[in-house]
């Protein structure tokens, strides 16, 4: 606790942290707090699960008073992290209680507006924030301390107008503080507009990149199910997140899990807020072991004790990748990568591996039965399973050519 304390943290979140049984303060909690808690402007680059929230939670608890208003304004790109950063700052003020809310859509808007009549720190996400502005319902002439969390996903999400247009709205004296997993022309442009003489910090990636094991498969299409199936069943793992690229295919992939004995459950952006916060719990509590989402759950979360990340989609967008397997491999856990690639991954896949400073190394199919993705007759529970075994010696014939050997070429 000695270590928390040389940061210059407030008496009542060192008690808190103490009943959180940390042990000694993260890289960026380090690097950052001192500053933040000096009252600086801080642009910082660190990934989610780093300890982030407990760095800007440090400054805004120290600063902030019971019943004066909304003092702290939290930014976020997603309802799932604005949740969840709300209730850290909760946990941190246990011994010096403040109001805070968090602020998003797909809920009931009324009970937000009774909430900001008393609130101290307010959490939202930039639409739901501007609802409120435009209602009247929100005021930020008292606020402190504004932070951007995640600014390169709002940014990416295409917030960023919106995101401007509520700076606008906070008292030009303030403390800005920016975090963000990467730094880059936007969010340097962002911060050059809007921040006062920043200050920036930067630690390693969350992810150990020695700890994580990232390989591909190279499968005909209509095996990707079959093969995800297999390795879900025979790979040691604790909590495992699937990925793909849409809600549809998102969908159909748990059903036909649930069909072949996994206990899995979806999350996309197609599900009520309130679904989506039940099938975060579930999983978060381990009551489910595999997630299968779409990138809603690729960003902002941290979910320990994911030891299996499996792209059955390969992302759009190559730095998805990078978001997408730095759910596993953390805090020195050991972690697994595994993508299924089909051909209509190839160019996605190659993009992977040009873009980014990754090394991928292909598997041999392994024997493994095909199953059939259909629904199962009303009534049955049993998926269609044809006992076709599948030979680890057969390779994709339409095109020798692997994603990885086409990257080099190129």
């Amino acid at each position: 606790m000695e270590n928390f304390k040389n940061l210059g943290i407030s008496e009542p979140v060192l008690r808190s942290i103490k009943d959180e049984k940390f042990e000694n303060p993260s890289e960026i909690q380090e690097k950052s707090i001192p500053l933040i808690v000096a009252g600086k402007d801080v642009i910082a680059g660190s990934a989610t699960g780093s300890g982030k929230t407990l760095a800007f939670a440090s400054g805004i608890l120290k600063t902030c008073e019971k019943g004066k208003g909304i003092q702290a304004l939290i930014l976020t790109p997603t309802r799932e992290l604005a949740e969840q950063v709300a209730q850290a700052i909760s946990k941190f003020s246990k011994y010096r209680p403040l109001e805070v809310i968090a602020v998003y859509g797909g809920v009931g808007i009324n009970p937000q507006i009774r909430g900001l009549q008393t609130a101290d720190i307010v959490v939202g996400t930039p639409g739901r924030i501007l609802d409120h502005v435009e209602r009247g319902t929100i005021r930020f002439g008292r606020v402190k301390t504004l932070v951007l969390d995640e600014a390169d996903r709002m940014l990416d999400m295409g917030f960023k107008d919106d995101v401007e247009r509520i700076i606008r709205k906070c008292p030009t004296e303030r403390q800005t503080l920016l975090f963000s997993a990467t730094i880059s022309k936007e969010v340097v442009q962002l911060s050059k507009s809007y921040m006062n003489k920043p200050l920036q910090v930067s630690v390693d990636s969350y992810v150990d990149p020695k700890k994580l094991v990232q390989t591909f498969y190279d499968i005909g299409d209509e095996l990707k199910f079959s093969l995800l199936v297999h390795l879900l069943k025979n790979e040691t793992s604790n909590l495992v997140m699937v990925f793909c690229n849409t809600k549809r295919n998102t969908d159909k992939v748990t059903k036909n899990l649930r069909q072949s004995g996994i206990d899995a459950l979806a999350i996309h952006g197609g599900l009520t807020q309130n679904k989506r916060n039940d099938v975060l719990s579930s999983f978060h509590s381990g009551r489910i072991g595999v997630l299968v989402c779409t990138d809603v759950a690729a960003r902002g979360l941290d979910i320990p004790g994911v030891s299996h990340v499996y792209n059955y989609d390969i992302p759009r967008e190559s730095k998805g990748y990078i978001h997408r397997i730095g759910r596993t491999a953390r805090a020195g856990a050991e972690g697994k990568a595994i993508n299924i690639l089909s051909r209509s991954d190839y160019d996605n896949f190659t993009r992977v591996l040009k873009e980014n400073d990754v090394e991928i190394s292909e598997e041999i199919l392994p024997a493994f039965q095909k199953i059939a993705i259909k629904m199962p007759e009303r009534g049955s529970n049993k998926p269609f399973i044809r006992r076709e075994q599948i030979s680890s010696k057969r390779r994709l014939r339409q095109d020798r050519s692997t994603p990885q050997r086409r990257a080099r070429r190129n």
